[in-house]
């Protein structure tokens, strides 16, 4: 038996991969136009075949757009929360791994805790999609390089600016800067920096990062800007952070340092106000709803690589 397919972190995964697996999410998304949201893709490589998903975090993007993806697939998703099942409780992961690989074709977590995420999928006999961790949010990054192809083209030689913490999202950046060739220019406090082993993984993928405190100088010509909300679920320093990163954030000035035809992107959801402001975010410069809907496609083609019909 081949070992499954884990979609953990984007560092494992080589370029020709990602880039097979952005190609069929624009090829899906195409095939798809003028269709009903629940009419399946005409190879469905999903058919006959359940996705397990557990939350032990909330979610809105994740959840609908994972469930929805499985529908025009062809196949059928299990939706759970952690209050719903024992995972790390009562039962250990690798049991529970064990256990819902001989009744599920693949899992999805959303984790409280990154080991949690490579526990199961080190136990699992069946692939293991991560959701979202506090480590990283590869699916995320998968459709904002989307979203930013259809508009701009292909990534590598862009410059992509993130200003604010150095979070999870922004160490999915990192994990694939240099596989697929664009620069990635950091701007945020020094408190909030990104891991260490984050940009040392992108140096040596032979990543071009740029880290800095000052958020004009990260959007400098930069063909898109992202951001993320300062106080993410379980961060306790409320205040400290409000503080910190009042100079972050991402308005029509900003913007205006960007490069001319440069666009916003934010995985939602948004504190109006705080990272983003409400003229940028609705504004015309703004990809964010179409990066929302391309999780679907993007998540899609995960599932496909997964499944091994990519």
């Amino acid at each position: 038996m081949s070992e499954p397919r884990h979609f953990v972190d984007l560092w494992r995964l080589d370029a020709a991969t990602l880039l097979a697996i952005l190609g069929d999410a624009h090829r899906r998304k195409a095939a798809r136009a003028g269709w009903p949201k629940g009419r399946v893709d005409a190879d469905a490589p999903a058919a006959g075949r359940t996705l397990a998903m557990i939350f032990e975090r909330n979610s809105t993007r994740t959840r609908f757009s994972f469930d929805a993806a499985m529908r025009q697939l062809g196949g059928s998703s299990l939706i759970s929360t952690s209050t719903d099942l024992q995972l790390g409780r009562g039962e250990t992961i690798e049991d529970t791994a064990r256990v819902l690989s001989s009744m599920v074709d693949a899992i999805m977590l959303r984790a409280e805790r990154h080991e949690t995420m490579e526990a199961l999928a080190g136990a699992a006999t069946v692939p293991v999609i991560n959701g979202l961790t506090p480590r990283s949010h590869p699916c995320q990054i998968l459709a904002d390089l989307m979203t930013l192809e259809a508009r701009r083209g292909p990534v590598a030689g862009k410059t992509i600016a993130w200003v604010g913490d150095g979070n999870n999202v922004c160490a999915s950046y990192l994990h694939v800067a240099g596989k697929l060739g664009f620069s990635l220019n950091i701007a945020c406090p020094d408190a909030y920096r990104p891991s260490p082993d984050d940009l040392a993984r992108a140096v040596e993928a032979g990543g071009r990062v740029m880290l800095t405190d000052d958020p004009r100088a990260a959007v400098a010509g930069a063909d898109c800007v992202v951001a993320d909300t300062w106080v993410s679920m379980g961060d306790v320093d409320h205040e400290a952070r409000m503080q910190a990163f009042g100079p972050y954030q991402v308005d029509e000035a900003l913007m205006d340092q960007a490069g001319p035809d440069a666009v916003f992107l934010h995985c939602l959801p948004a504190h109006r106000g705080e990272e983003v402001t409400d003229a940028v975010l609705d504004g015309p410069r703004s990809l964010v709803w179409a990066a929302a809907e391309n999780r679907i496609h993007a998540q899609k083609s995960v599932l496909a690589w997964c499944f091994g019909a990519i």
